[in-house]
């Protein structure tokens, strides 16, 4: 059992200057979209196990070494994150499903050597819907500075029985970041690193 890929989408951005200002280095984000049948398009499947445990892992590994071939190493990714859209004869469920394995996100956590989650969206949409991929540090989730989001769009993707799966990255973060991070509204604030909220 392995994924129907019907195409593979590369996203590829520099950004020189940014809000009139020219970037120290240019500010790069990129992602990897594979196209795929939704093997549980146009029905209920109680379980979705199988695929998810056989689609996981190919996934996973083709889309992460492409990730490391776009960002030369693993080390030069900062920021990371996911994405999936589902289209319009699946459920949310089944975007989830494929990105939301270890199957498949351990391989990309690995080869960047990152410690934190990979953020992620799952959303439904026809072709050319919006594909947002947030990204954050990957290894410092309060690091505001590489808190970003990719947008691109595929033009014919996801027909209704395809998924959108996605991996992105962020070489740094943000060129002219100056807005904190969590850790000193926390101290600001009083509160714990465990408990922002103090609730």
């Amino acid at each position: 059992m392995t994924p129907e890929i019907r195409k593979i989408v590369t996203f590829d951005e520099e950004v020189l200057i940014e809000g009139y200002r020219t970037a120290s280095t240019p500010w790069r984000m990129f992602a990897v979209a594979v196209v795929l049948r939704n093997p549980w398009a146009g029905r209920f499947v109680e379980d979705l196990g199988p695929e998810i445990r056989a689609y996981g892992p190919a996934l996973g590994k083709m889309m992460t070494d492409r990730m490391i071939g776009l960002a030369g190493k693993g080390a030069a990714i900062e920021a990371y994150g996911k994405a999936a859209v589902v289209g319009l004869d699946g459920e949310i469920e089944h975007a989830s499903g494929l990105i939301h394995t270890l199957r498949f996100g351990n391989f990309y956590r690995e080869a960047v050597e990152a410690k934190s989650y990979l953020a992620f969206t799952n959303t439904r949409g026809s072709a050319n819907a919006p594909i947002m991929v947030p990204l954050m540090d990957k290894n410092d989730a309060g690091r505001r500075s590489h808190y970003l989001t990719i947008q691109f769009a595929i033009p014919d993707a996801p027909r209704d029985d395809e998924v959108v799966v996605v991996l992105g990255a962020a070489l740094s973060g943000r060129p002219h970041h100056r807005i904190g991070d969590r850790y000193q509204d926390l101290k600001d604030l009083g509160h714990d690193l465990d408990n922002p909220a103090s609730v």
